[in-house]
């Protein structure tokens, strides 16, 4: 007994002996930042593009075929051979299949064509209906079919029609991503999947996305931006495209947040939709008397369509709101709503019937509950 204990003992003053990083569990490579980038991990990093299909170790930039094997004729293997893909309409082409455990942590893209026409869907383990499902446009707060440049943290989108996202999605057994093309033309897409193989914490939840489009909203009746959602998790962010029916300003009203067994009013209730993307008066420049776009590491205006006097007759805008340091977390369940609402002459709110995009995106456990159906494609086209 005496020796057990002389050994517990030595073991612990060994223990308080060791280096604080040498205490620490192993670094599984998820969560990077400037904070622990000096640590050293045994995930194994890929990536996945028409160079690499598969993303196995040494596979890369051996097509013999592929969209620019006729530019690469004089050069041979591995000059840019297969830099894209090509789908064809009505064809959904498989963007990367990856067996787990381990997280996708960038995904780059610049699709051709009708961004609202084309449908990214993502599926986790192996299930049967996707937890992402959006318009490769609108996930990518692009959802007016015209490049908006977009800088956050998350989420960019860079001069040309570069979307990049950020959000982190772990997968235990399985990760599937594909692209849907609804259009009667056939488009290009160029891709890069970038993930880890890793293992993944027993506490981490799945990401999700959701698309959902009201033209014009119901008059009197709040737009749903996410309703059904049964679990627990943690929502991170917002993406709305409005298109402005009437003139005025169109921005008063509020987003609620009905959280765990919510009934008739929400546990979180903003003040105004400038106010929930992090703006104030209408996004009004003081000095211009103009709408002002921003992009912030967390929220913005980051588009603004203005009439042209010709066939761009209607205000449009794109805003982005990412809880990144404040997730919105549930345990049950979850309903977000938003009110459309202006003004009428006299000082009182017009409840109005605009044309309302969003995205969901959030957290949580599995199984999720089926999405609504998307809209038809007529429903889904920018008109």
């Amino acid at each position: 007994m005496r020796q057990c204990l002389a050994y517990l003992v030595i073991g612990f003053i060994v223990l308080l002996a060791l280096p604080s990083w040498a205490q620490k569990a192993s670094f599984n490579g998820l969560g990077s930042d400037l904070s622990n980038l000096y640590r050293l991990s045994d995930a194994k990093t890929r990536s996945i593009s028409p160079e690499n299909f598969t993303g196995a170790k040494g596979q890369g930039g051996r097509a013999t075929t592929g969209t620019g094997q006729n530019a690469s004729r004089d050069l041979g293997l591995g000059w840019k051979v297969s830099p894209s893909i090509l789908i064809k309409p009505g064809q959904t082409a498989v963007v990367a299949e990856i067996d787990g455990p381990g997280a996708i942590q960038h995904i780059w893209l610049t699709p051709t064509g009708l961004w609202r026409f084309a449908i990214l869907r993502m599926y986790w383990d192996e299930e049967k209906t996707p937890s992402v499902e959006v318009p490769v446009g609108d996930f990518f707060g692009q959802g007016w079919g015209e490049t908006a440049l977009l800088n956050s943290i998350p989420v960019t989108v860079n001069p040309g029609s570069a979307f990049n996202c950020y959000w982190q999605m772990p997968f235990r057994k399985k990760c599937r991503i594909t692209l849907e093309n609804l259009d009667e033309k056939e488009m290009y897409l160029y891709y890069q999947v970038d993930y880890t193989l890793t293992e993944v914490p027993n506490d981490a939840a799945y990401f999700h996305a959701q698309f959902r489009r009201q033209n014009p909203t119901a008059y009197k009746v709040p737009y749903t931006i996410l309703d059904g959602v049964k679990g627990r998790g943690q929502y991170v962010g917002t993406y709305l495209a409005w298109g402005v029916h009437s003139n005025d300003w169109w921005g008063e009203g509020e987003i609620k947040f009905f959280l765990d067994g919510d009934g008739q009013f929400p546990t979180i209730n903003g003040t105004g939709t400038e106010d929930y993307f992090l703006g104030s008066y209408n996004f009004e420049n003081k000095k211009t008397h103009q709408y002002q776009e921003y992009s912030t590491p967390y929220a913005g205006l980051h588009q603004i369509i203005r009439p042209d006097g010709l066939y761009h007759a209607q205000q449009r805008f794109g805003m982005y709101r990412w809880h990144i340091p404040d997730p919105i977390r549930f345990t049950q369940d979850l309903r977000i709503t938003i009110q459309a609402l202006g003004w009428r002459y006299n000082g009182r709110y017009l409840p109005l019937q605009d044309d309302v995009a969003s995205v969901a995106y959030w957290y949580q456990t599995e199984p999720h509950a089926p999405f609504p159906s998307l809209p038809s494609k007529d429903d889904l086209e920018v008109k």
